[in-house]
């Protein structure tokens, strides 16, 4: 980007959250498959900043274990007690030392700010020399936030809050988002002259402007061009609202992009998803973690796939999936479950009421319907029959079913494991396989059918079953007869 680096970016995400009423800390709510703080840290990458630091407290042990684990580029900076915002910079500051260059403070909630915006930010404060500059939105209604009041040159004169506006500046329609870029050197100096004189008894990062503008500073301001890019979280509704907000911009980013999503009001994306062009996407589907699509394949409808791949021209209709692959040209569906470490070959299938766990498919081989295939490997060129179950498990360890290139296993067929069946082997409908098949074999393990002559008219006497029974037989002696 042509502007500046700053030298820091400082979100500060230590509060609590109470209105989110979640043993969940507030910035660890996912929207889209991440975290709201991972949001932002996501956005502040993006401008290249010499420091990226995170200020928490609430939920010390979580939020920190999280950020070590998602964000081992950000430094945590702990603020032991939340006594407000300026009392957070200034924590940060104690910590770090006193930073020189610009220095941009935004916070963990605030999901649906870009770094564009933020980097329009930082050039208008650059190209004017501010000692800060605000962000600041135009909102529809400003009620309960500050208004910001300038003078006839533009630049920032105070900042008030609603409950101190008097008539006229309370019908500016200019809020402050709370989010700034400082003057590093500058910041340092005013932050520790921050008074906590007010009903809460904190010390707010707003006063930092007021002292700064004393000083003789100018304080500057940034309109963004959306003001939903501000909004912070803080209850369920709102994370409804950001959710909907950034569901909608990943949707038209990937429709600009050549994807052919039918319809967007049923379509859920999260920011991680990679989809290639000419791909098609259906009503009812939810597409979250790392998940690729790649081009051409299509997905959907009532579809939910998680940290899954989907290979060019595959189809996946009415599925979950859950860390699985499903190759090129493959085809799943509809209603098949596909569990973690299940690979599909190119061209095979998962059909109808298909379960599959832990199991590699081969390329052309069809599980069609009503099956469970786990823990196998199965072949290239392999059909299996309806109501086929690889039986897995024998209530203490899991055992693997191999079967061959070009295996024809019949239906009703329960595969026990440990067991092979080898290359161009059969299975009999309705066996029980327990040992390993031969090459080229037939496989057969049920009993001899044995009929039991009018064993219904003797023990199901008075039934309907019986009634047709005697009709049939006095039908067949009286063709006998006739014979």
């Amino acid at each position: 980007m042509s502007v500046p680096r700053p030298a820091a970016v400082i979100v500060l995400a230590a509060g609590e959250g109470t209105r989110m009423k979640s043993q969940t800390p507030k910035v660890l709510h996912e929207v889209c498959g991440r975290a709201l703080v991972d949001h932002m840290l996501a956005a502040a990458r993006d401008l290249g900043p010499e420091q990226l630091i995170v200020v928490i407290g609430h939920a010390l042990e979580r939020v920190g274990g999280h950020l070590a684990a998602t964000s081992p580029d950000a430094r945590a900076v702990v603020q032991r007690e939340q006594r407000g915002t300026g009392h957070a910079v200034r924590t940060v500051l104690e910590e770090v030392g006193t930073i020189s260059g610009t220095v941009l403070v935004t916070y963990g909630d605030v999901p649906l700010l870009r770094a564009k915006t933020m980097a329009e930010l930082l050039d208008r404060h650059a190209a004017e020399s501010n000692a800060v500059t605000v962000l600041t939105a135009e909102v529809p209604d400003p009620t309960g936030y500050g208004r910001i009041v300038r003078d006839e040159a533009g630049a920032v004169l105070e900042i008030v809050e609603d409950k101190d506006a008097d008539p006229g500046q309370r019908a500016i329609k200019e809020m402050n988002s709370g989010i700034y870029a400082f003057d590093g050197l500058l910041l340092a100096d005013a932050v520790k002259r921050v008074s906590t004189d007010n009903a809460q008894g904190e010390e707010y990062l707003t006063d930092v402007l007021a002292i700064l503008r004393r000083d003789g500073h100018r304080v500057g301001a940034f309109v963004a061009a959306d003001f939903a890019e501000v909004e912070g979280v803080n209850d369920r509704v709102q994370l409804a609202f950001v959710r909907k907000v950034l569901n909608q911009r990943l949707l038209e980013e990937h429709m600009r992009a050549g994807v052919t999503i039918i319809d967007p009001a049923s379509t859920w994306i999260d920011a991680g998803v990679r989809i290639g062009p000419d791909a098609v996407v259906h009503p009812g589907t939810q597409l979250r973690g790392a998940t690729v699509i790649e081009a051409g394949a299509e997905v959907g409808p009532a579809t939910t796939l998680t940290d899954t791949f989907v290979g060019e021209g595959a189809v996946v209709r009415n599925a979950v999936c859950d860390q699985a692959e499903v190759g090129p040209e493959a085809n799943v569906g509809p209603y098949a479950y596909l569990r973690p470490g299940t690979v599909l070959g190119r061209r095979s299938k998962a059909g109808t009421f298909v379960e599959m766990k832990n199991t590699t498919v081969g390329e052309r081989s069809k599980v069609p319907h009503l099956s469970y295939a786990g823990d196998a490997i199965i072949g290239a060129d392999v059909n299996i029959g309806a109501s086929t179950v690889f039986v897995n498990y024998d209530g203490v360890d899991k055992h693997r079913t191999t079967l061959g290139d070009g295996v024809f296993v019949g239906c009703d067929t329960m595969l026990v494991a440990p067991v092979t069946v080898n290359d161009g082997a059969y299975t009999a409908a309705g066996s029980v396989i327990v040992d390993d098949v031969p090459p080229g074999a037939m496989g057969v393990a049920r009993a001899r059918q044995r009929n039991i002559e009018k064993w219904v008219l003797r023990r199901r006497a008075g039934t309907k079953s019986a009634a047709a029974a005697e009709r049939a037989l006095a039908g067949q002696e009286q063709q006998e007869k006739k014979q």
